[in-house]
C-alpha cells in the first residue's frame, strides 16, 4: 500500500514539471554515460582482499585494562598452562636454535620455561608496551624486547629458526643480521584480521627448515556461553548481537599454513575446561585476561535482564552438579615448517603390476 501511494506522489511531481525542465533524449543518454562511468569499477574504490572483523585498537585498550587489574597474576592460570605446553614443544626440536622469535610474547608465557641450552638468543615481540615492559624472560638467554604488532611485522628474510606466537611499530633492521631458526606465537592469532598475510609474513622469515609453533582459540572456545546470550537476547529482546568473537575451525588453519607454503604440518587440539561459580565470574574472568569481545560489530552493552536470563539458561542447559558452571577453551596448536631439500619427502605413487584378481595365480 505504502508502494504505490509513492508512485502516486512521483507522478503528481513529475506532471507538475514545467516543459524545459524535462531533458531531452540526447541529454538524458549523455548523463547516463556519465552515470555508467562514474560507476565503473576503473574508478570504484579498492576493497581489502580480507575481512576486517576485531577493533584492533580496542583489543590493545583492553589489554592495557586487564594489566592494571592483573598485576599479581591471578587471571593468568590459562595461559600459563598453555604456555608451559607451547614451550616443551619447542625443547622436543632437538636442533641448535641460534634465533628464536616470539611473536605476541604478552608477560613471557612461553619463553620463561627456555633456557641457554635449548635457545641461544632471542627476540620478543608485542603490541603492548605495557605487557612488554613486564614480560619474564630468561637471564642466561640474550633477548631484545621489541614493540610490533602481529600484523605489521618487520623482519628480513630466511632470519629465524623458530617462530613462536603467544597469545606505534617500530622498524628493527639493526637487530636483523641473521635468518632466525624457530618463531612461536601464543595467544594473538586468533585477534589477527588479516591472517594469510601473517602466516606469509612468518613463513618468509624463518630460515629453510625452520619451524613455527603456534597456538590459538577454536571454533568451540565459550560455546556454552555463546548459546546462552543468544537464547536470553532472543528472548527478551526479540533478536541477538554479538557478545562472542569468532574463532577458526581447524581445518581453516590446516588450509591457510599450506597455501603459505608450509610444510610437514602437526595440527591437533586441546579442550580445557574450568567451572566458575555463575557467569559473572566468567565474564569478570574473560575481561581478566584481555580476552573479551573485540569484534567491530559487537554491542556495547547488556541489558540486565538479559544477563540474568542469560545466567539462569547457563545453569540449566550445561550448569554441573555442584551448581557451578563449565566454560569450554578449545586450543588449536600447530606446528609447521619452510620447506628445505634436507627434508623427507612422500615417495613418488606407486601403480599396481598385478592385479587384485590375479593374486591366486602368484607363487
Amino acid at each position: 500500500m505504502s508502494s504505490c501511494c509513492s508512485v502516486t506522489r512521483r507522478s503528481r511531481h513529475f506532471c507538475s514539471l514545467k516543459l524545459k525542465e524535462i531533458p531531452s533524449f540526447s541529454e538524458f543518454f549523455r548523463l547516463q554515460q556519465c552515470r555508467n562511468f562514474t560507476n565503473s569499477p576503473k574508478t570504484a574504490p579498492a576493497k581489502p582482499t580480507y575481512l576486517n572483523v576485531f577493533d584492533r585498537k580496542a583489543k590493545l585498550l583492553q589489554r592495557q585494562r586487564a594489566l592494571v587489574g592483573n598485576s599479581s597474576g591471578v587471571f593468568d592460570y590459562l595461559k600459563d598452562e598453555v604456555g608451559f605446553i607451547m614451550a616443551d614443544r619447542v625443547i622436543d626440536i632437538k636442533r641448535d636454535l641460534s634465533t628464536v622469535l616470539d611473536l605476541g610474547c604478552g608477560k613471557g608465557y612461553v619463553m620463561k620455561h627456555f633456557n641457554s641450552s635449548v635457545v641461544g638468543s632471542a627476540i620478543a615481540t608485542d603490541s603492548c608496551q605495557e605487557l612488554l615492559d613486564s614480560a619474564e624472560v630468561p637471564e642466561d638467554i640474550p633477548t631484545h624486547k621489541i614493540l610490533m604488532d602481529e600484523e605489521n611485522i618487520t623482519f628480513k628474510d630466511n632470519y629465524f629458526d623458530l617462530v613462536v606466537s603467544s597469545l606505534k611499530f617500530v622498524k628493527i633492521e639493526i637487530l636483523l643480521e641473521e635468518p632466525y631458526n624457530l618463531i612461536v606465537n601464543y595467544y594473538s592469532l586468533h585477534w589477527v584480521n588479516n591472517l594469510p598475510k601473517t602466516f606469509s609474513t612468518i613463513q618468509r622469515c624463518l630460515k629453510p627448515d625452520g619451524a613455527f609453533i603456534g597456538a590459538m582459540f577454536g571454533c568451540q572456545t565459550l560455546f556454552e556461553l555463546r548459546c546462552a546470550l543468544q537464547l536470553a537476547e532472543l528472548e527478551r529482546e526479540g533478536g541477538m548481537g554479538s557478545h562472542v568473537s569468532p574463532f577458526a575451525e581447524i581445518r581453516d588453519i590446516g588450509g591457510l599454513l599450506t597455501i603459505n607454503g608450509f610444510t610437514m604440518l602437526t595440527i591437533d587440539t586441546q579442550e580445557i575446561k574450568v567451572a566458575y561459580p555463575t557467569i559473572f565470574e566468567l565474564m569478570d574472568d574473560l575481561k581478566g585476561m584481555a580476552e573479551n569481545n573485540a569484534n567491530w560489530r559487537r554491542k556495547i552493552r547488556i541489558n540486565k535482564e538479559t544477563l540474568f536470563a542469560a545466567g539462569s539458561i547457563y545453569q540449566q542447559m550445561y550448569g554441573n552438579e555442584d551448581g557451578s558452571i563449565p566454560a569450554t577453551f578449545q586450543i588449536i596448536y600447530m606446528i609447521a615448517w619452510k620447506p628445505d631439500p634436507s627434508q623427507p619427502k612422500p615417495l613418488p605413487q606407486q601403480r599396481p603390476d598385478v592385479s587384485l584378481k590375479d593374486l591366486d595365480k602368484l607363487k
